[in-house]
């Protein structure tokens, strides 16, 4: 009887440890790894931006009739033109709505600006035989633009996108000739692009580049009877923060 009890115990402790070997011996299943969510930029935003702007304007007329000044051959003196740089900067808000269908983002984006873009000539009219200064100015420049970009990097956050659409701004110009000046709020287009990155759920920054184009239109009379036309071209480099709700 004592041996039966023995070898009872003794096969007991052969599967017992039996037992534990073979659960040494299976692997262990490893943790799932982290994912990131990814970034969502579905949504409203408001914001604001400031950059620098460098471009050109052009003051053109049909030429100035001799019997104004009384010094010339034929019938016109030639015209006051006048072509030169402008550059500034401006500062302004952003208001936006993003809709994302998978890694793409299409958007639209409305932007006004106060704007300090000038530029002027000291020679205008060198063909007529009077020299004279004449310049442009833009006090303010707003824009309303589709988006459409692509979400990149491992959680998308990174947007690289191309915008275009409407451009308004007030142009102002002179001409000392006689002297004379004008002013009108105008409409023109504008393209461009840029990248905008996520830093948390609701913090975005951006760098975008745009051209800008308000076209050609007449300001004021040069002289009593000759109208002259100021065309008006820039470049937008500009940085920015955007706060998603």
């Amino acid at each position: 009887m004592r041996r039966f009890h023995c070898a009872a115990l003794a096969a007991v402790a052969v599967l017992g440890f039996t037992s534990v070997a073979s659960a040494a011996d299976m692997p262990v299943k490893a943790p799932a790894p982290i994912v990131a969510p990814l970034y969502n930029w579905t949504g409203p935003y408001a914001g604001i931006a400031g950059g620098v702007v460098w471009g050109h304007s052009k003051q053109t007329d049909p030429g100035i009739p001799c019997d104004f000044f009384n010094t010339c051959l034929g019938n016109f003196t030639g015209p006051a033109d006048g072509s030169f740089a402008v550059t500034g900067g401006i500062i302004g808000g952003t208001l936006g709505y993003n809709w994302q269908q998978g890694p793409w983002v299409f958007g639209v984006e409305g932007d006004y600006s106060w704007a300090d873009i000038s530029g002027s000539s000291n020679v205008c009219g060198a063909s007529s035989g009077i020299p004279h200064p004449c310049g442009s100015k833009i006090e303010s420049l707003g824009t309303l633009r589709g988006r459409i970009g692509y979400a990149m990097g491992a959680t998308g956050n990174w947007l690289p996108y191309v915008t275009g659409g409407l451009a308004v701004g007030e142009v102002n110009a002179w001409d000392s000739l006689t002297p004379a000046s004008g002013s009108d709020f105008r409409a023109g287009w504008t393209v461009g692009g840029g990248v905008e990155v996520g830093i948390t759920q609701n913090w975005t920054a951006k760098v975008e580049y745009l051209y800008v184009d308000l076209g050609s239109q007449q300001m004021f009379n040069v002289v009593p009877g000759v109208p002259e036309t100021v065309s008006f071209t820039a470049n937008i480099l500009r940085a920015g923060v955007n706060y998603r709700f």
